[in-house]
């Protein structure tokens, strides 16, 4: 399959091409190899994109993978809300002043947000998790 042409016009960024990727093994709901991954992919990636994507995900430690005769499956370590605190983790490590970043993001919440997190935090001083 070509490749999208090398234009920065039409180059999506890798975040993106991470994204879909992820996505796509989601909806497998099962481990796929770069081969299986391209044949489920709505986009025109080449393989050698998506073997170049699934392992800089495997290098982040955001995907498993097992030997399956001559390639490597991948899958997911975690549903898309665990990715997503992942990030959130990773984040608040990044920065060096906690309180700030934590404070600002509860004010942005929701008044239904901020109930929820209110409540997971009860539950977890609680011991109920």
């Amino acid at each position: 399959m070509p490749e999208e042409s090398g234009g920065s016009a039409s180059k999506r960024p890798n975040g993106e091409l991470e994204a879909d990727i992820l996505a796509a093994l989601h909806r497998a709901g099962t481990a796929l190899t770069a081969g299986e991954l391209v044949e489920h992919l709505s986009s025109r990636l080449s393989y050698s994109t998506v073997v170049t994507v699934l392992g800089r995900l495997h290098t982040k430690q955001l995907l498993s993978r097992a030997p399956r005769g001559r390639a490597y499956a991948y899958t997911p370590v975690a549903d898309e809300p665990g990715l997503a605190a992942r990030r959130m983790q990773r984040v608040l490590d990044e920065l060096p002043d906690r309180e700030a970043v934590l404070t600002r993001f509860v004010d942005n919440l929701s008044d239904a947000d901020e109930g929820l997190l209110r409540q997971l935090l009860g539950a977890e001083l609680d011991g109920e998790r």
